[in-house]
Order: C-alpha cells, then structure tokens, then sequence
C-alpha cells in the first residue's frame, strides 16, 4: 500500500471538495435510502437586482437546514428575514419536511428566531470565544 498522508489546501478547487461531498454523500444515501436533495436559494432583491438578503439551505432526509439567512443592515427589522424564513418553510412542507434545524450566535438572531417559533435545544458556549453558539429547531406542521 502507498503512504497515505494528509495535505492541506487551503485555496482547494470547488471540484476537488466536492469529491469530498459526494463521497459522504454516496454513504449516506446507502445507510438511509434517502436520496432526494433539494437546494432552497432564496433572495431579496431590489428593483436593480442587488441582492440585498437571502436565505440558502438545503432539504434532505426529511428535514429543512437553513444554512445561512442574511438581511442587509438597513431592511433589518421589515420582516424580510420573516419573509425568507417562511417561503424556505412552505417549500419544506410542501417536500414533506417535518423540521427546519438553524443555527445562529449569540451576536446573530437567536431571538429573532424564537419569535418565529424555533426552540433552542443545543447550545456551544465560548464558540466563538466569548459568545455562543446556538443550535435551533421548529417542526412544521
């Protein structure tokens, strides 16, 4: 067998992680039998396209995972974040999603999520150094 050693990449090629992906990927479907993926991409635009928030994640086994939601610091308090949350949950229900799992720093909006009726059930303290990290759900109905 030849030596097998561990290389760094920090600038690696978007083709070369996701040979990484796949593979996981490739696993996971065969100890489930889950395979339907759906990327939910969601954006706030204005009038002259400029992205302005947006709300990406994915489905996959049931469940919704929000990867990112962001809203630009002046529509802040509008409901767009409300907004994008709730088209990313009907498109969830209607692939018939049970839960939505988020997760946000104590510095984010943990409370904005709450208000949307997410529950914290995890939490990392000191992540970053000082702050923490919260790890959210809802189920849908």
């Amino acid at each position: 067998m030849s030596d097998i050693r561990i290389e760094s990449d920090p600038h690696a090629s978007e083709s070369l992680k996701q040979v990484v992906v796949d593979h996981l990927d490739a696993y996971n479907i065969a100890v489930t039998g889950m395979s339907e993926y759906s990327p939910i991409n969601l954006f706030l635009r204005d009038d002259g396209r400029e992205v302005l928030g947006g709300l990406l994640g994915a489905i996959w086994g049931g469940v919704l995972f929000v990867r990112i939601l962001w809203v630009a610091q002046a529509l802040r308090g509008q409901g767009h974040g409300r907004r994008l949350l709730e088209a990313a949950e009907r498109r969830a229900v209607e692939r018939g999603c049970r839960h939505v799992f988020i997760d946000t720093f104590s510095f984010q909006a943990p409370g904005f999520y709450e208000k949307q009726g997410y529950e914290i059930y995890g939490r990392a303290d000191d992540w970053p150094v000082g702050h923490t990290h919260y790890f959210l759900r809802k189920a849908l109905g």
